[in-house]
């Protein structure tokens, strides 16, 4: 199977070389698609990302924020599963993408997570939180689960059924994306369970208390616009699991 991996980025020069060396280490680099979407650096990335010979589609342009990247990396991915690695995380070790390939073939998936861990910015060797996530059932979303997004991958010729990323929301469009795939659309997920991602800590979402309110909003709107009601149980029981990743 050829695998579309995405990274989208914005003046990333302090982190996305270790990306780029990440995906370059895969054992199935040959069996990859890898799209590189910026949004018209002025750091030096994008001068980077012209000589990496291991990109093998390369935009950079402006763009109305990550999801609106995300959605031009998805228009233009030929493989035959499609996933994203942000621009300042890692690919855990060199079999991730191989064993993603071989979760699908085996069990007949369409789309298939993992798990993560959260590390510092500063220094990634050191893990801060550990989101491992759970086998999907009726009531995962319900029960405040969600797959960790840069571990999640789907069959591209399932998106014309499913859609892009809904760029109205600017902090959970990946939260609705997969509300909308596993719930809504009912599709086969295998949840993989090793980890696969370490993810810096300083994401949009984690910048502030704020961001943090106005996407949990978001999240509550994601079920609304799906026809979907949250059950009284929903906010508490997730900002819970996310307490339960410290320890």
């Amino acid at each position: 199977m050829k695998v579309s991996l995405i990274t989208v980025s914005f003046n990333s020069i302090e982190t996305i070389q270790e990306t780029i060396d990440t995906v370059k280490s895969q054992s199935i680099l040959g069996d990859i698609e890898y799209i590189v979407i910026d949004g018209n650096s002025t750091d030096g990335t994008k001068e980077l990302l012209a000589n990496e010979r291991c990109i093998s589609k390369f935009i950079s342009e402006k763009d109305y924020g990550i999801y609106d990247a995300m959605n031009k990396g998805l228009r233009i991915a030929t493989g035959d599963i499609v996933g994203f690695i942000n621009s300042d995380d890692l690919l855990l070790e060199s079999h991730v993408i191989e064993n993603i390939v071989q979760a699908f073939i085996d069990y007949n998936a369409d789309v298939v997570y993992a798990n993560l861990f959260y590390v510092k910015r500063e220094d990634p060797s050191i893990i801060v939180r550990k989101w491992k996530s759970k086998k999907y059932f009726n009531r995962f979303f319900e029960f405040g689960h969600v797959p960790p997004h840069p571990t999640f991958f789907i069959k591209t010729d399932l998106l014309d059924k499913i859609g892009l990323f809904n760029t109205r929301f600017k902090l959970a469009a990946d939260y609705e994306f997969m509300l909308r795939t596993l719930k809504i659309q009912n599709l086969r997920a295998h949840y993989l369970d090793k980890y696969t991602v370490k993810m810096r800590l300083g994401g949009a979402t984690n910048l502030s208390f704020g961001n943090i309110f106005k996407q949990n909003i978001e999240i509550l709107k994601a079920w609304e616009i799906n026809g979907l009601k949250s059950p009284y149980y929903f906010l508490p029981i997730r900002i819970l699991n996310k307490i339960l990743q410290f320890f």
